[in-house]
């Protein structure tokens, strides 16, 4: 286990930022992807290209991509609900891509108005065309544990859509406790029976820190072997469409946490609390990681 790599898709950009009070301009995003890229991680999601009128932060996704250094190797993702999303993506120069699924009726109908089956046939779309373009495209499936609308979600659905999209070739499926329900048991059984169905390493999850058990919830999957998450900075998170979704867990924590195990991120942890503290100026909501406190404090006794 030591010095095996863990790869880690920093949200904050995108999950993070859709639904706080304060709409930073283009300039501020770029300062905190930047802030984000320079600590050493390597995937971000900077951006989604929705209607501007259903979510006012994520407007000018466009000019985001336009201004993203494109030298520091950092894979950089959008969000997007649909093919004229999947079009603005690549014509803005996005070569990886992300798409919801989902695991309840519900969830669709209130997130895109479609059935869930509906959304599937969307993605399967989207899936045939960027295979053609060689477009990387990550499908995440939403409320994979309970959803809000519709209530505990049955395994055996998110296994059936795991396995399906993988098929149609996904580069990645991301299971995603969305209003931060799950426990770290479900998370066990759950990614335990994705690792054996599929293998580990397209699989990734993606955690809410609602009911305190995000890190838990990280814990339990990298037991089953899962080594791709999802995690925002400084715990920016809460989705807009999905009562009861706060923060995500914060990308600092999961860090930590995993490096403090043998587990490699190659992520500079004094770096990423930069962009912490950059996250929390420019929002004046994010609270920082659980753990930030005492990384600061022990990055002051080291520097003293």
């Amino acid at each position: 286990m030591v010095n095996e790599q863990i790869v880690i898709t920093d949200v904050g950009p995108r999950d993070g930022l859709q639904n706080q009070p304060i709409i930073l301009d283009v300039g501020q995003r770029l300062q905190l992807i930047d802030a984000i890229a320079d600590a050493g991680v390597s995937s971000i999601e900077v951006g989604s290209f929705v209607s501007p009128k259903a979510v006012p932060a994520m407007r000018g996704t466009e000019d985001v991509f336009a201004g993203l250094s494109k030298a520091n190797g950092v894979r950089y993702t959008a969000l997007i609900p649909n093919m004229k999303g999947y079009e603005r993506a690549v014509a803005a120069g996005a070569r990886a891509v992300t798409m919801v699924l989902y695991a309840s009726d519900g969830m669709a109908k209130k997130n895109v108005n479609m059935s869930m089956l509906q959304a599937d046939r969307v993605t399967a779309d989207i899936l045939t065309r960027a295979r053609a373009e060689q477009i990387e495209v990550t499908a995440i499936i939403a409320v994979a544990f309970d959803c809000p609308f519709d209530g505990p979600t049955d395994p055996a659905v998110v296994r059936a859509s795991t396995a399906n999209f993988l098929s149609l070739g996904a580069n990645q499926v991301v299971i995603a406790d969305t209003i931060g329900a799950a426990d770290p048991q479900q998370v066990r059984s759950l990614t335990a029976d994705l690792v054996s169905d599929n293998g580990a390493a397209r699989l990734g999850c993606h955690f809410h820190d609602t009911r305190a058990m995000g890190l838990a919830n990280v814990f339990a999957a990298v037991e089953s072997g899962v080594r791709r998450f999802e995690a925002s900075i400084a715990g920016l998170g809460g989705c807009p469409f999905a009562p009861g979704a706060s923060g995500n867990v914060a990308t600092e924590d999961v860090v930590m946490m995993l490096e403090q195990m043998g587990f490699a991120t190659g992520v500079d942890i004094k770096a990423l609390l930069r962009a912490s503290d950059i996250a929390e100026q420019l929002t004046g909501t994010a609270l920082g990681g659980r753990a930030k406190p005492w990384l600061q404090k022990r990055m002051n006794k080291q520097a003293g």
